[in-house]
């Protein structure tokens, strides 16, 4: 039987014979990191770009807006056109952690945009100084409760990851500890290194040379499992905090508006990036966890998750940071 003309207007666009489709994409794709050039974040975009672009058989130009703790990047993707050709090289901090922190966005993350793929987890390490008398979690948890508001730990500023790891782990070891802020991760390390703080938790790619040649000491990782960089070091949670769990991560995100054939299309072809092992391989061995691709739903219960757990931490704690920049 014929469909109806009125009806077959209403068919989605993966539904049409193949002949009827509009090519996509009609011209290369944006890809906005809100982030400046030549770090870790830019690296993994720009490999992450090129794998799409392969694909999708078109160019993705990676575009640097950074500024205002990614707010403006995310914001310029937020508002853009909902057709799937503007992306977003979106983190925990950009949809999670700034709507938890700041009383008012330019855009609503939750609302308006919609997070294609979990590409990978920056997994943080808790170091001590080697002048520091503890081997343990449990040990450090001891040396912290005999010593009250006596220990110090470093952070990178005020509603980083960096910190709120270290106020989860004291929030669940039942510890009080100082944040002393550093503009950055090597003055914190020295720092630490130095024995002016006692403990920090790190991006692992920044303290693995230091762990490895000695000038800190690993306690624990942050992540579920152990790490194959450091195979020997515990997780916090198999340490005596069961459930502690703490990662950044980095993914895809566009407009929540843009339909659902053209997302689930670039889906698909992020899906192919994360699963090549020559890109998995490659981001390993900076220290990062390559995630396996999730379902729409999984997608989102992974991002419940991490608004629960820091904003729980974030309300414990009192942190703010004010109105947006």
């Amino acid at each position: 039987m014929p469909i109806p003309r009125r009806a077959a207007f209403t068919l989605p666009l993966a539904a049409l014979p193949a002949a009827a489709q509009p090519a996509w994409p009609p011209r290369p794709l944006r890809l906005i990191v809100p982030y400046a050039p030549g770090g870790v974040t830019d690296i993994l975009a720009r490999a992450v770009a090129a794998g799409l672009g392969s694909q999708l058989g078109t160019q993705v130009v990676v575009e640097n807006r950074p500024g205002a703790n990614t707010i403006i990047g995310t914001g310029a993707v937020a508002q853009a056109a909902p057709d799937g050709l503007t992306l977003l090289m979106a983190s925990g901090a950009s949809t999670v952690l700034n709507p938890l922190l700041y009383r008012q966005l330019p855009y609503d993350a939750a609302r308006d945009l919609a997070v294609l793929g979990i590409v990978v987890e920056t997994p943080l390490v808790m170091v001590v100084p080697p002048s520091l008398p503890v081997r343990s979690v449990a040990e450090f948890i001891a040396y912290a409760k005999a010593r009250p508001d006596a220990v110090n730990y470093a952070s990178v500023g005020l509603g980083n990851p960096i910190q709120l790891a270290a106020e989860l782990f004291a929030m669940g070891a039942g510890i009080s500890m100082t944040n002393v802020v550093y503009p950055g991760s090597a003055p914190s390390l020295l720092a630490l290194a130095a024995g002016d703080v006692q403990v920090m938790f790190d991006v692992i790619g920044t303290s693995l040379p230091q762990i490895r040649d000695g000038r800190l000491r690993a306690l624990a990782v942050t992540t579920r499992a152990r790490l194959p960089v450091l195979p020997d070091v515990p997780t916090i949670a198999e340490s005596g905090l069961p459930g502690y769990q703490a990662a950044t991560w980095f993914g895809l995100a566009l407009p929540r508006a843009t339909p659902e054939p053209v997302q689930a299309r670039l889906r698909t072809a992020l899906a192919a990036v994360q699963q090549d092992a020559e890109f998995a391989q490659r981001f390993s061995d900076l220290g990062l966890a390559i995630q396996p691709p999730r379902e729409p739903a999984a997608i989102e219960a992974y991002l419940a998750e991490e608004r629960e757990r820091w904003g729980g931490v974030i309300r414990a704690r009192g942190i703010s940071l004010g109105s947006a920049p």
